[in-house]
């Protein structure tokens, strides 16, 4: 699996270059996503340890009845390890010319499991607009 991994971490779409270009290097509010992560059976493509967020980008072989349902199994058994999944088609990604892509992650991680610590600074700093129940 960590072989794997390594191959689609060699081998990203585009769409997941233009997600790995918010998150590289902190970039996307101080914190460290990683991608092509093993979790599991799963190599998730990329995952904020901390907030316990998975971000998957979705090609177009994501459309049959077949690979939906393989991604809701995949979506529960990560769900059940303690992770919130979010997902994004990657035409979406790349025509995302106003942020909504960033907006959306931001959202999710106002919700996850990020210690309130964190979200408190993340308020602060004004990634957040609402305060989140700390």
């Amino acid at each position: 699996m960590a072989q794997r991994a390594r191959d689609l971490r060699k081998n990203q779409t585009a769409a997941e270059d233009c997600v790995w270009d918010l998150f590289r290097g902190r970039r996307l509010a101080g914190l460290k996503f990683r991608r092509q992560y093993v979790l599991g059976g799963y190599v998730a493509d990329f995952v904020c340890i901390p907030a316990r967020l998975v971000i998957e980008i979705d090609g177009a072989t994501h459309s049959t009845d077949e690979e939906l349902a393989a991604d809701a199994k995949r979506t529960e058994e990560i769900e059940q390890a303690g992770f919130q999944v979010i997902r994004f088609e990657n035409d979406y990604v790349l025509s995302d010319r106003d942020g909504d892509v960033a907006d959306s992650i931001l959202d999710a991680l106002a919700s996850s499991a990020l210690p309130a610590v964190e979200k408190r600074r993340l308020y602060l700093e004004r990634y957040f607009s609402d305060c989140p129940s700390l």
